[in-house]
């Protein structure tokens, strides 16, 4: 079977959910990620670009196309071309379910990372469709349990899988001790954000901290977006070195002292679970977040994260943060925390959840066809597939 996911992000932007969940479907599926329409292009086209089971695609037309008609007759010939029977619809974004018209996949996924109707410059027609797509998804994920919360009774088979870790990437931090280069000139303390710098970022916060603490330097490492650059604060312990890869994440990190989860509280955060929170705690540094309902829940009760409310309160824990050389307990606690949190294990949890689905609709099919199920779907003994 094929995947087909229709996402708003662009695959090489900034390596996140979608990235980590693919990634590690391909296999098990083919995986064809299909980014947003470039219009005004030269030519009608589909350019692809193919890696280990994954396809990346990205259809190029010369007019706005509000029809979809240019766009779906490219993206049926290639599934034509590629003999894509079976295949599993992946939305990340409802705004495409215009350019599905037609296609008849064999279930259909919703993979809700984020209310996306929240942020910046969301379309009017979003609310609409994602309604639309919540009522006919045989499948649906939340990105964090506020998600789940407002998505449960929108779907009768809704599911919480909140951003998770790979451990092994970003426990590197805790051995590294090179520093990169941008990084290695900047005095301590360290207090380190990555991420995208958008509507999302707290840029009274960090200005707060700047100037009530000049000796303290803050290093911002993400692309800045949606938002007009010359809002940032400039300060000279302020350090914005651009993106970074995300294998190059860990070496920077390794090199802070604090980690912050820095978000404002606005409408575009109130369902968010960043990523970054178990990263952060992998990479054993300390991490002081704004109250963002998922971190605070998650994290902050369990006594792994600080949550503060304003630049006060966010120094006061600092100081004593850097204050405390002995962390070796606290880490352990993480550990044990997240000893059992992986994107492999959440991926793995997803496939049941698939299979489970398929199955239904196979029985649903010819019930008298039950002993031959497995065979297609399952391995002999109802267990799920193992990689190819």
């Amino acid at each position: 079977m094929d995947i087909v996911c229709f996402s708003h992000l662009r695959w090489d932007f900034v390596y996140q959910r979608p990235q980590h969940l693919l990634t590690r479907l391909t296999p098990y599926f083919r995986v064809f990620y299909i980014e947003e329409t470039i219009f005004n292009s030269e030519t009608d086209r589909l350019d692809i670009k193919a890696s280990d089971g994954l396809h990346i695609l990205r259809i190029h037309v010369r007019d706005e196309d509000p029809s979809f008609v240019k766009q779906r007759s490219i993206l049926k010939k290639f599934f034509i071309a590629n003999e894509m029977r079976e295949y599993l619809f992946w939305f990340y974004t409802p705004m495409a379910l215009p350019l599905t018209k037609g296609l008849k996949p064999i279930m259909t996924i919703f993979d809700c990372m984020d209310e996306l109707s929240a942020f910046k410059f969301a379309p009017p027609e979003l609310r609409r469709l994602e309604k639309e797509l919540l009522n006919t998804a045989d499948l649906v994920f939340t990105g964090g349990h506020s998600l789940y919360a407002i998505k449960k009774h929108e779907n009768s088979n809704v599911h919480s899988f909140p951003s998770s870790i790979d451990k092994a990437h970003f426990g590197k931090a805790r051995r590294i001790k090179k520093q990169p280069q941008d990084q290695a000139s900047i005095p301590g303390p360290r207090l380190g954000f990555y991420g995208v710098l958008d509507e999302r970022f707290d840029i009274d916060l960090i200005s707060e901290i700047a100037l009530k603490k000049p000796d303290w330097q803050i290093v911002l490492i993400g692309p800045v977006v949606k938002i007009d650059p010359a809002s940032l604060p400039r300060f000279s312990n302020i350090h914005y070195l651009g993106s970074k890869t995300y294998q190059q994440l860990p070496d920077y990190l390794a090199g802070w002292d604090i980690a912050m989860v820095s978000f404002a509280m606005n409408e575009s955060t109130r369902f968010i679970s960043p990523t970054k929170t178990p990263e952060y705690l992998s990479g054993g540094k300390p991490v002081i977040s704004t109250p963002i309902r998922d971190v605070v829940e998650t994290y902050g009760k369990n006594g792994l994260v600080h949550i503060i409310n304003n630049a006060d309160e966010f120094i006061s824990v600092a100081t004593r943060e850097l204050a405390t050389k002995d962390k070796s307990s606290w880490r352990r606690k993480v550990d044990n925390f997240l000893k059992y949190e992986s994107w492999d294990i959440t991926v793995e949890k997803m496939r049941v959840e698939i299979y489970s689905v398929l199955a239904g609709k196979q029985r649903k099919k010819s019930r008298k066809q039950l002993s031959i199920y497995p065979a297609k779907y399952l391995t002999a003994n109802g267990s799920l597939p193992a990689a190819s």
